[in-house]
């Protein structure tokens, strides 16, 4: 990285750490992500002149914090949440349907409402597979910086409307603000750190090798899965170190928002607002029609069917008395569903209209 990416880097993750802490101040959900993800997105749009050109926030640097958020996640797992899995099948084939019904409805918004050609339409209205639907539609002709957009829009309002919402409908704040966390060692306790790292760095080799869906998050997740069942270590930190890892994923986030502005960015923001009403509407379909046959509370389940980032929708749950690593099984398989979805259709795109 040059200097000036660097310093960059650094400015924007004080930008989002000063946003997360007046969050937590305020008791918003997911305070340290969500305050830093809206600072630096303030930011971005405030001060442009002064980010050097072509700056994009360093996805190396941000995938060290991935991987410990994974491991922190897969920490959770345990022998009794194996042993839930089986009941949860039922729950597994709704997500098939639900990718199906969100994608084909998501296309007719884009594509009619919000008058994109084909190829941009279908890849923009995948309900997740973020990187697979833009090298895809890359491929396929799409208008990659309108699919970048609203492939971004759809995380960003999805991991800021659900807690939100869940607080308001608790009355309570979820997440953070609620007084969950990943980790629970003191803050001086760092003797579980090497465990930490070495477990991070297995995974993060692990995932890149199988091509895991959202690798930088999965691999260390079911490396630390393995240690936690095997009792092979202790996983912990102190929370505080969870908490900046939040703040740098929120940046990052942040910083793409932040890099778009005028008539498109409001036109984006319209029909995302739109898709991400009508996923969630779906989603809270779902969610009542299987409170009574996976024996899950309502609002667990509207946490494993929002089509929001891994990361964000397992610390979601966490706020819910869940265990982030179940809501993390659902939303791994609906990423790797939406990209066998758009192995088998996405071919006929760019040569058929749809």
């Amino acid at each position: 990285m040059t200097r000036a990416t660097i310093l960059t880097t650094l400015a924007l993750v004080l930008v989002g750490g000063a946003g997360g802490g007046i969050a937590h101040l305020l008791h918003t959900p997911l305070p340290f992500m969500l305050g830093s993800l809206v600072a630096t997105a303030l930011a971005g749009i405030l001060f442009a002149p002064t980010i050097p050109e072509g700056y994009v926030f360093p996805q190396k640097f941000r995938l060290i914090f991935l991987a410990v958020i994974g491991v922190m996640i897969g920490a959770q797992v345990s022998p009794d949440l194996i042993a839930l899995l089986p009941a949860m099948l039922i729950s597994f084939a709704g997500i098939i349907i639900f990718v199906l019904l969100a994608h084909g409805g998501n296309y007719l918004i884009f594509r009619h409402i919000g008058g994109y050609d084909t190829a941009t339409a279908f890849y923009s209205a995948t309900p997740g597979g973020l990187l697979e639907s833009i090298a895809m539609g890359e491929a396929a002709g799409a208008d990659i910086a309108t699919l970048t957009m609203q492939q971004f829009l759809r995380i960003i309002l999805v991991i800021t409307l659900v807690p939100i919402g869940l607080s308001i409908w608790m009355g309570a704040p979820v997440g953070s603000a609620g007084g969950m966390m990943l980790a629970h060692a003191s803050p001086s306790d760092f003797s579980h750190l090497h465990v930490v790292i070495l477990t991070a760095m297995a995974g993060l080799w692990l995932g890149h090798r199988l091509h895991l869906p959202a690798w930088q998050l999965t691999g260390p997740l079911f490396a630390a899965a393995v240690v936690s069942v095997t009792g092979l270590g202790i996983l912990d930190l102190p929370n505080w170190m969870i908490s900046v890892c939040q703040v740098v994923i929120g940046a990052s986030l942040g910083m793409r928002l932040g890099g778009l502005r005028g008539n498109a960015l409001l036109r984006g923001l319209g029909l995302g607002l739109v898709s991400v009403a009508f996923m969630l509407g779906i989603g809270l379909a779902f969610a009542l029609a299987l409170m009574r046959l996976t024996d899950q509370p309502l609002d667990v389940l509207l946490v494993s069917f929002a089509p929001g980032g891994v990361t964000e929708m397992a610390l979601v749950a966490l706020s819910l008395n869940a265990n982030p690593a179940l809501v993390t099984a659902h939303h791994i398989w609906r990423i790797i569903l939406t990209v066998i979805e758009l192995g088998l259709i996405g071919r006929y795109v760019s040569t058929r209209r749809l």
